[in-house]
């Protein structure tokens, strides 16, 4: 398999032709509901074998196909780096990095539940189920959640319950500070979330609490501490969400000490995204360049077994005034993709921050600006997770349409269930 982008002049028809795969196997592949095609598209063409076209070398070729130039030379009895058009290569298959993946599912109608839950049960480990959240007085909220757990365990997905510091406001430090602050509402949650775990059959917990403040800080890493203590001895997992942080003097992140919560819990999810987003200037929403830099930042703080590295299904449309972002909503890569096709207008790609992106403008005449993330995107990252031997990684969220990711996942990961 490799990645083709769409060149002008090029039409399905011309591309399957050019690399001899049917038009049907390159439409499953890439969930194409159209043959339409825009000029900058990345389409995942499913053969192992790549015909040398005008312009190629074996770097790029390499590049293409995530296969190193000294194996494509090595399964090619190659001993030049001059290559013939129209030569057939044989695309070995990559060695897959073994990996426990976790990603997110946001509760929808049973149906669909039960479709996501299966499609992508293959390349999940942990599935967080999303949401609980804490009340002022210690409680929980409530979650119509029973049929996707048992959904998931049948197919040998370790459900984890996602409790949030949500409000009506958002994300909520003060509800936060009140839960926090008090020992008595501090071992209540901790022993609600036991008797959810227990009751409900989960496999363990997943804390994603958001804006924490610095002055919570060893609060914060204290109860993720006291709640594995409670919930490990039985088995069950304690995990975590964390923002990306690439150094610990970012004041709205000083709340989270990467150190202390990477010793207080089983895993981290590390949320490797939004470096742009909604109430931000335009630009890339999971810039590689930041990722790596994350990574690193985290490697110095916890060990590489308990990162999981979290990576967006998602991309923003900013509408534009006067060179300013005057609004701007979240939309899936497969919509991304859709709405670059029905404006006709070219994609672009960086290749510093390894990610798409295009403006168009609206039938109002105001300009949008959008970046996303791409299957040339998703495979950079997953060459991340193998480079840092990270435990794995896993998608926010799963309801947000991407067909090409999942097959990037089942091509670089082998991977484990402990189910």
């Amino acid at each position: 398999m490799f990645i083709y982008v769409v060149k002008a002049g090029d039409s399905l028809f011309s591309i399957a032709n050019k690399y001899q795969v049917s038009m049907d196997s390159i439409r499953a592949i890439n969930n194409l509901t159209t043959d339409n095609l825009v000029v900058g598209q990345d389409l995942l063409i499913p053969t192992n074998i790549y015909i040398v076209q005008p312009g190629d070398s074996l770097y790029t070729i390499s590049q293409m196909s995530f296969v190193s130039i000294e194996k494509i030379r090595l399964f090619n009895g190659l001993h030049s780096d001059v290559l013939m058009i129209g030569t057939r290569l044989y695309l070995p298959p990559r060695t897959k990095y073994s990996a426990e993946n976790l990603s997110y599912i946001t509760p929808s109608t049973p149906d669909r539940n039960t479709r996501l839950i299966e499609r992508y049960a293959p390349i999940n480990t942990f599935l967080g189920i999303f949401e609980y959240h804490v009340l002022e007085d210690g409680s929980l909220s409530t979650l119509d959640d029973q049929q996707m757990i048992q959904t998931a365990r049948e197919n040998r997905v370790a459900p984890l319950v996602v409790i949030t510091n949500l409000s009506s406001t958002g994300f909520d430090p003060e509800l936060t500070k009140q839960v926090l602050g008090s020992t008595e509402i501090r071992n209540r949650v901790i022993n609600n979330i036991y008797q959810l775990v227990k009751n409900k059959n989960y496999a363990g917990v997943n804390i994603d609490f958001e804006q924490v403040p610095e002055e919570l800080r060893d609060l914060y890493t204290g109860f993720l501490h006291t709640l594995r203590a409670r919930l490990s001895p039985e088995g069950y997992y304690t995990s975590v969400a964390v923002p990306p942080k690439t150094n610990d003097n970012i004041p709205w992140l000083r709340g989270y000490d990467y150190g202390g919560i990477g010793a207080s819990v089983d895993f981290v999810f590390l949320m490797a995204y939004d470096f742009h987003e909604a109430s931000s200037p335009p630009g890339p929403v999971a810039p590689i360049t930041e990722v790596r830099k994350t990574i690193q930042f985290a490697l110095q703080h916890m060990n590489r077994n308990k990162i999981i590295l979290g990576v967006p299904r998602y991309g923003y449309d900013w509408t534009m005034d006067n060179g300013n972002a005057v609004s701007a909503r979240a939309v899936s890569v497969d919509e991304a993709v859709e709405n670059a096709m029905a404006a006709q207008v070219p994609i672009s790609y960086s290749t510093e921050y390894q990610q798409p992106f295009y403006q168009y403008w609206d039938i109002n005449g105001q300009r949008h600006i959008v970046w996303y993330e791409d299957s040339r995107a998703r495979a950079e990252k997953l060459e991340l997770v193998v480079e840092y031997r990270l435990k794995g990684a896993g998608e926010w969220q799963l309801g947000l349409q991407f067909a090409q990711s999942a097959v990037l996942f089942e091509e670089f990961f082998n991977t484990k269930k402990v189910l």
